[in-house]
């Protein structure tokens, strides 16, 4: 089972869990919270059998990665992402993050720069800055909610991702008797039983990474071929919100919305994400296919 080590806490090493499959132009998956890099199983086959090496790796706290207290911040986890692709040695990567993957895009780009970066792929992703605030009216986050959050995570929080998991999936998020979640009860049961063995620490401690960070000025540094792909849908991370304002930050970025897709479009909309997806890492200037 391939790990890196990426620092260490209290004399124990933290690891990263990481999946290596194919060859080709890499392509690294960073996954959302608050599952693992399993959560790309319906796009890995995809991306390998169109010609990618395709690296999916477990965020620290989640997955099989290691658990440590701390570091759940994104200077971090864009330096965990950094020593990955070090360590790996993968040149002209392309880099896809979900969620609050989408996080990790930005700030490494801001970082260490777009030399070694082919293109990027925002899918549903968090920038580029959720926080509501005076300066940030737009913001889709305010106190009411991330208290809604923090205290459903602390008082029970097998009770809160399993609702979590259902408004995950649920078009506008939030499941009625009209609504209903969009793939199966058995779909949601495995995310579940994901999210669960996470760290209950780094749990609690991405909301508040993924919800406060500022991401605005890490885009003005992305100059590198750019596909924002989102929900219409989207209840947890609006499409208004973040992708519509991710896109409008980034020249020339290609936006694709996903007509009905709520937040979890990786499996209730598979087949339409790996397609555009795809057509865009086969486009020579990172065109959509309509």
């Amino acid at each position: 089972m391939p790990f890196i080590t990426v620092g260490a806490e209290n004399g124990h090493d933290i690891d990263l869990h990481y999946d290596d499959f194919g060859t080709g132009d890499p392509v690294v998956l960073i996954h959302g919270w608050p599952l693992s890099g399993r959560s790309w199983e319906g796009q890995i086959p995809a991306l390998v059998e169109a010609g990618h090496r395709v690296i999916a790796y477990d965020r620290r706290g989640f997955g099989q990665s290691s658990q440590p207290w701390g570091g759940y911040d994104y200077d971090t986890f864009a330096a965990d992402l950094d020593k990955l692709i070090t360590e790996l040695g993968l040149p002209n990567v392309t880099l896809i993050g979900f969620s609050m993957g989408g996080g990790e895009l930005a700030r490494y780009a801001s970082r260490y720069g777009t030399g070694n970066i082919k293109k990027l792929v925002f899918a549903s992703a968090v920038p580029p800055y959720l926080w509501k605030s005076d300066d940030n009216p737009d913001g889709a986050v305010d106190q009411d909610l991330a208290d809604w959050f923090a205290n459903g995570i602390t008082d029970d929080r097998p009770a809160f991702l399993h609702r979590f998991v259902d408004m995950f999936y649920t078009a506008g998020g939030e499941p009625g008797l009209l609504k209903k979640p969009l793939v199966s009860d058995d779909q949601r049961a495995y995310d579940l039983s994901i999210a669960e063995l996470a760290s209950p620490k780094g749990t609690l401690d991405c909301t508040v990474a993924f919800a406060t960070t500022d991401f605005r000025d890490d885009l003005t540094k992305i100059d590198v071929p750019t596909l924002v792909i989102h929900g219409d849908a989207d209840g947890i991370v609006p499409f208004e919100a973040s992708g519509k304002r991710t896109a409008e930050a980034i020249p020339n970025a290609q936006t694709h919305v996903i007509e009905g897709g709520p937040h979890g479009v990786l499996a209730s909309h598979k087949d339409e994400w790996n397609r555009v997806v795809r057509d865009f890492l086969a486009g020579s200037t990172g065109t959509v296919t309509p």
